[in-house]
């Protein structure tokens, strides 16, 4: 369910005619009714004046992580992250991202048994971008069965302090397909450009450079970390 290039040009451009608060989380998040000419479409609209301030993150920064996340997942080619722009909005400039239709009795808890592949893939992505909030409804089924992460907002912390639900894959071996794409990515950062070098913009100085330090480390360990005995969801 990725967006074509309509669908995008309505997340970029399209009128934001309605918004609803949604009443999970700590911050104002918005379900956004978008209008261009006569598409019409759902979005998740995360203003910055909307984010409550944070310890361990400086302020007024969620909202670029959360683009520089979907940033990471397309340098990656890891499509798991609905189309993210940031843009204005009526509360305010913040980050929009195409809706998921989904079920919202399903999590990770209950996902179906054919989502391993997709959670590996995840879970990989999670060690890189330092994801500190991976919770069990941050994971959406589409009616495909694709499987979508959401809520990536805390992530790219300098220190590495990973919270996640998915322990599902620890001890285990990193797939080699996502270790060869992280060898790429090491070499890209050596010299960003394009999308990547837009990413890097986004973060502190020293945020960078951890970015590549993590990169570093799963390529030096290639394993998922946490204990292989620690009670798994699936196996």
């Amino acid at each position: 369910m990725q967006a074509d290039r309509s669908g995008q040009d309505l997340i970029e451009n399209g009128e934001i005619v309605a918004c609803q608060l949604t009443p999970a989380g700590s911050n104002y998040t918005f379900l956004a009714q978008l209008e261009l000419g006569d598409q019409k479409g759902l979005a998740i609209y995360k203003p910055r004046d909307g984010e409550s301030p944070l310890w361990d993150f400086p302020t007024g920064t969620l909202y670029k992580r959360e683009y520089a996340a979907y940033l990471l997942s397309e340098v990656l080619g890891w499509d798991f992250i609905p189309y993210t722009v940031i843009r204005d909005g009526p509360y305010g400039i913040g980050s929009v991202q195409q809706f998921v239709e989904h079920d919202p009795k399903q999590n990770y808890y209950n996902l179906p048994e054919n989502n391993a592949d997709q959670l590996q893939m995840i879970a990989c992505f999670d060690l890189v971008a330092n994801s500190t909030d991976r919770k069990a409804n941050h994971l959406l089924v589409d009616g495909s069965g694709k499987l979508w992460g959401i809520d990536n907002a805390l992530t790219f912390h300098s220190d590495m302090k990973i919270r996640t639900v998915i322990w599902d894959f620890c001890g285990d071996r990193i797939p080699k397909q996502y270790l060869g794409t992280l060898r790429k990515l090491a070499k890209q950062l050596q010299a960003p450009e394009g999308r990547l070098s837009e990413l890097l913009d986004l973060l502190e100085p020293g945020e960078a450079a951890a970015l590549l330090r993590r990169v570093e480390w799963v390529l030096s360990e290639k394993v998922y970390p946490g204990s292989p005995m620690r009670s798994r969801r699936r196996r």
